[in-house]
């Protein structure tokens, strides 16, 4: 039996999720070559993101089950990026009722933080406003009605399923805290491990 990392951190209790209703989630792990399989807090990347949607009160598919039996289900879905591990629950659960409230595609999104550059004529330009930038992170939930309206995920790239999305639907952008964001690399899973180390357990730490 996989051993808990959260059990050994601080544990706040009366962490009490509201009921979201029934939905369907998945882990996706593909295309993200073997990141997904580093080890934080002592457990792999993809495996804390699965805790992380349980904890919301997703219920978990498998990344290869039928479309058209996702569809069936007629409940929203969730889709949480492996390289977001430590995404907290409640954001997970508060994206998903924000999907069902206004019947729209709801992205979670983080501020870019490094300098960007405008090019023109392939030539650099000048510092691009950063207030104005953001980053795809995770989750993306589809309501019911839109995954209906799919054949299957165009993209399983967060940032190119986004805009894809976002040429059909209606999407909301909501900013994620701090753990949620993306690793690239492994120095940034270990900066994210220092980051989430004193409350670390998905759906606390923010």
């Amino acid at each position: 039996m996989s051993h808990d990392p959260y059990d050994d951190l601080p544990d706040p209790d009366g962490l009490d999720l509201p009921d979201i209703g029934p939905c369907l989630g998945t882990v996706i792990e593909s295309d993200r070559g073997t990141l997904p399989f580093s080890l934080i807090h002592g457990e792999a990347l993809v495996t804390c993101a699965a805790w992380a949607l349980g904890e919301a009160g997703v219920t978990p598919i498998d990344v290869g089950t039928r479309w058209e039996s996702v569809v069936a289900a007629e409940e929203p879905v969730v889709l949480h990026d492996a390289l977001c591990p430590m995404t907290p629950a409640a954001f997970l659960n508060s994206c998903v009722a924000l999907a069902v409230e206004r019947s729209a595609v709801v992205v979670g999104v983080r501020p870019v933080t490094d300098t960007v550059k405008g090019v023109a004529a392939g030539r650099v330009g000048g510092t691009v406003d950063r207030s104005e930038l953001v980053s795809v992170a995770s989750p993306i939930v589809l309501p019911a009605a839109v995954a209906a309206s799919l054949d299957g995920l165009p993209s399983t790239d967060f940032a190119e399923l986004a805009g894809l999305l976002a040429a059909r639907f209606p999407v909301l952008s909501v900013e994620a805290p701090a753990s949620g964001r993306r690793v690239g690399s492994a120095d940034d899973v270990l900066l994210l491990e220092a980051q989430t180390r004193p409350t670390g357990r998905p759906g606390i730490s923010g």
